[in-house]
């Protein structure tokens, strides 16, 4: 039972915002290529869709420095937005 009560109080305690504060698109200058159109572009930016093993789409941005040696991982919490984090990742990566 207590996995019941885990999951009920998960719907609960985390909510996302809906809509997003971001949107997707493919980008028309380049084929193929995703951007968010409400953060400013930039080539050191790739978005991607990414779909989970239970066949949900979710989205990812890969942000690149060009000295790096290693990548860094951020899974944010269900209740966060990735447009409102963006501009932090962004400037995370300023040498």
């Amino acid at each position: 039972m207590g996995g019941v009560t885990s999951s009920i109080a998960a719907k609960f305690a985390f909510f996302p915002p809906n809509p997003p504060s971001y949107t997707v698109i493919a980008d028309e200058s380049t084929p193929g290529r995703l951007v968010i159109p409400e953060v400013p572009r930039t080539d050191e930016v790739d978005v991607l869709k990414l779909r989970t093993r239970r066949g949900n789409e979710i989205v990812a941005v890969h942000i690149k420095h060009p000295r790096a040696s290693a990548t860094m991982l951020y899974s944010h919490g269900n209740a966060a937005d990735l447009g409102q984090m963006f501009e932090l990742f962004v400037e995370l990566r300023i040498p």
